[in-house]
């Protein structure tokens, strides 16, 4: 009867780290966790609120950020367009995800306490990458 519940402890067990970890979301649970990140830095420009929007940043976009000058007059300086309307698209590869506005495209990555913003101000190019005036390297 041991051996039978070993497979089922570590049955649980695996699903108990899959929970604590967003590795085990859907998709879906995914983007709209994204979506509402990319939204939070959106909403932040949009009010003009550089200590809301750096803490959106990822840390390695934030750092190149902060080469010149503290982040929050960076990140003022570059002007980068406020989010209008809902977001046309959200696409999630993994721990990566894209969130299209009408006027700005996001790039998000995941971290152990949610998604961060590594790029925006982001247009497409045909054919080529994405030219991004807010990065990290």
């Amino acid at each position: 009867m041991l051996w039978r519940m070993r497979p089922m402890t570590g049955w649980l067990l695996a699903g108990a780290v899959c929970l604590a970890t967003s590795g085990c979301a859907t998709v879906s649970q995914r983007a709209e966790a994204a979506e509402a990140a990319a939204w939070r830095f959106e909403r932040a420009l949009t009010a003009a609120d550089d200590v809301r929007a750096c803490d959106v940043l990822a840390p390695a976009t934030r750092e190149e950020l902060e080469a010149e000058a503290p982040c929050g007059p960076a990140l003022a300086a570059l002007q980068l367009p406020a989010a209008a309307g809902p977001a046309e698209r959200v696409d999630v590869y993994g721990s990566q995800a894209l969130v299209v506005f009408m006027q700005d495209s996001v790039f998000l990555a995941s971290f152990p306490d949610g998604w961060r913003v590594t790029a925006a101000g982001c247009t497409p190019r045909n054919g080529r990458p994405y030219h991004c005036e807010l990065k990290g390297d």
